[in-house]
């Protein structure tokens, strides 16, 4: 068993937490599940429902949280890291970012981020993006991915910034749009 920060392996763990001029980022915890729900309430209509708060309200904010505790068992068994954001200037959770396995793995990690639609547009997407690049760069690994829907061109501009390339790579989907897997590996540049 692993204890936080730990991780087996020849990577490194990610730090429990970031910070940059204008934001923190520190470990969630399934007490972020209210402000994660509430992104999953935002989401556009065009992502799959099982991703999205249903007719019956679900995911709940038990599940939410449960959902959250795996996450949080898993970096302490990889070392990845899953970051709550907040303005440095104002209280409150604003969204997340980090690296996870999801469709990827351990070794070439997912980066993932979803802010609040109150804060778009103000480039706090990119600059916690940033961050948690480079904290995984720290860690040892050389390759990171991104899956993106085809229709989300905010995450596309947030991803280009930070210089992840098409990989060339798609998951079809014909209901919701196919997913664009881009990546940054060790060799691509870093821009931001």
């Amino acid at each position: 068993m692993t204890t936080p920060g730990e991780c087996r392996g020849p990577f490194r763990p990610m730090p429990q937490a970031l910070s940059t001029d204008r934001l923190r980022l520190r470990r969630w915890s399934p007490d972020d599940r209210r402000a994660v729900r509430n992104l999953w309430r935002e989401r556009d209509p065009r992502v799959p429902a099982r991703r999205r708060i249903d007719a019956q309200d679900r995911p709940t904010e038990a599940q939410v949280g449960a959902s959250i505790a795996t996450q949080v068992e898993e970096s302490a068994r990889t070392g990845l890291q899953m970051y709550a954001v907040e303005l440095r200037a104002a209280p409150g959770v604003i969204g997340y970012c980090g690296l996870s396995i999801g469709d990827a793995t351990e070794a070439e990690p997912e980066i993932v981020f979803e802010l609040a639609r109150s804060v778009h547009g103000r480039g706090f997407a990119t600059e916690a993006a940033i961050a948690v690049r480079d904290a995984g760069r720290d860690t040892g690994r050389s390759r990171l991915w991104a899956s993106v829907r085809e229709w989300n061109t905010a995450s596309f501009r947030v991803l280009s910034k930070l210089g992840f390339t098409d990989s060339g790579r798609r998951d079809p989907d014909p209901f919701h749009g196919d997913i664009v897997w881009t990546t940054l590996g060790p060799d691509d540049p870093s821009t931001g």
